[in-house]
């Protein structure tokens, strides 16, 4: 197995993702190789600094970057021998298996539809992240939480099933419970879009559904997968991720709280395309590039991929 990660993504890289590189490598296998994609001299100067020997990673050179403020789409064209760029162009052609950057978001989005493509089947791919449960302080799937701002009730179907397929074989969740995020319970109630999303969820057999929960429900053990549109997904995981900071400058040590500390994730796995593809947050620490590597391990040990392959042919 190799594991590409783009070393010049995120707002402390190169520094940041060479340190992670080394403590993921300390956990990994001996066949699980990691493939540092950026400025090689660079990389191996960091790693001599800390000790490490390069020679236990494989590289491929690059000075190119797409910034975190540039245009996706022109970026992905107009840079091909950007970290981002070359990652995607590896993993399609089978020299990857996996693929991860904290890098610009969008553009890891743009490469993984333009690159390796959407599963057929697969209307929209799907970008997911974790909610913290209160009760028994475990996780829940949120999905989407960026790519898709606008969506047709059938891309909340689907949201449903990549969701529950990445918590039944990635996080080892027997028969997900999925819920559509609305403002009340009642089957009749919200806009347009859940209104129409919700008969389709009820009646599939991919899901099983629970039907509607409430914001104020999303942090309590209702569901294992909640789905809404990538706009309001994004406002819960921005919304999420202030509780920690706010905990932390309070003062306030409790475990539920700590399970909204980011870096224990990693990132966010792009669902639906034909490779395993993790994006990570911009201001990842070492620690969350670490988890960000072994959680793109994880979903090919878990052959995601085939399995929403098979649910959607």
């Amino acid at each position: 197995m190799k594991i590409g990660l783009d070393i010049m993504g995120g707002d402390f890289a190169p520094q940041a993702t060479v340190l992670g590189a080394i403590a993921a490598f300390k956990m990994l296998a001996a066949d699980q190789k990691l493939v540092l994609i950026g400025d090689k001299d660079i990389a191996v100067s960091i790693l001599h600094e800390n000790n490490f020997n390069p020679d236990n990673f494989e590289y491929v050179h690059t000075t190119e970057v797409i910034g975190m403020g540039e245009h996706p789409t022109k970026a992905i064209v107009q840079k091909p021998n950007s970290s981002i760029a070359i990652g995607f162009k590896l993993l399609k052609e089978g020299e990857l298996q996996a693929f991860s950057s904290a890098g610009n978001s969008g553009a890891m989005l743009v490469g993984a539809m333009f690159s390796i493509k959407a599963i057929p089947g697969v209307l929209r791919p799907a970008i997911t992240s974790i909610i913290p449960q209160a009760a028994k302080c475990t996780l829940s799937i949120l999905v989407d939480v960026g790519a898709n701002a606008d969506c047709k009730p059938e891309y909340l179907l689907q949201y449903g099933a990549l969701g529950s397929l990445f918590a039944q074989y990635v996080h080892h969740i027997e028969n997900p419970r999925v819920a559509l995020m609305n403002i009340g319970e009642e089957e009749e109630k919200g806009n347009l879009l859940c209104q129409a999303a919700y008969p389709l969820m009820k009646e599939s057999k991919l899901i099983n559904f629970v039907g509607n929960i409430e914001g104020r429900h999303a942090f309590e053990d209702y569901a294992d997968v909640v789905v809404c549109d990538g706009f309001t997904g994004n406002v819960i995981l921005k919304l999420a991720e202030s509780f920690y900071d706010i905990a932390v400058k309070r003062g306030i040590k409790d475990d539920f709280f700590d399970l909204f500390n980011y870096e224990q994730y990693g990132g966010s796995p792009i669902l639906g395309v034909n490779a395993p593809v993790v994006v990570g947050h911009g201001i990842s620490s070492p620690e969350a590039i670490k988890n960000m590597v072994l959680l793109s391990k994880n979903m090919v040990e878990s052959a995601l991929v085939e399995k929403i392959k098979l649910a959607f042919q």
